[in-house]
């Protein structure tokens, strides 16, 4: 049996602003921030293509010059382990059968009432 010589990738998809955000990165964690996924070391692919993707060029952007991220776990929708990094997207989650944990927006220990 062959060991496994690379570092795992991680793919990491989330909720952020009605949109499913998919990231990879080398080191995904709970953080010590309760109620918070930590997220190190992005990968983005190689530009070997003429095509730009412009929602890749937007993740990195956003994502490219950051040590750490903190994701909210009620915003994780799946964690996959890959064998290598495939292109970062955006995806619009109206019209999908995708849906956001619920969540219940507090002011001073209330729930906040419209």
């Amino acid at each position: 049996m062959s060991e496994k010589t690379t570092d795992p990738i991680y793919r990491v998809r989330f909720f952020n602003q009605n949109e499913v955000y998919e990231i990879y990165a080398k080191h995904v964690f709970q953080s010590d921030l309760w109620g918070f996924l930590e997220v190190e070391e992005f990968v983005f692919g190689e530009r070997t293509q003429m095509i730009v993707d412009p929602a890749e060029e937007k993740l990195k952007t956003e994502f490219g010059d950051i040590k750490r991220s903190f994701i909210p776990i009620q915003a994780v929708v799946r964690i996959d382990e890959v064998e290598k990094e495939g292109t970062s997207k955006i995806t619009e989650v109206s019209g999908s059968n995708i849906s956001a944990f619920p969540y219940q927006p507090m002011v001073a220990g209330k729930p906040k009432k419209d």
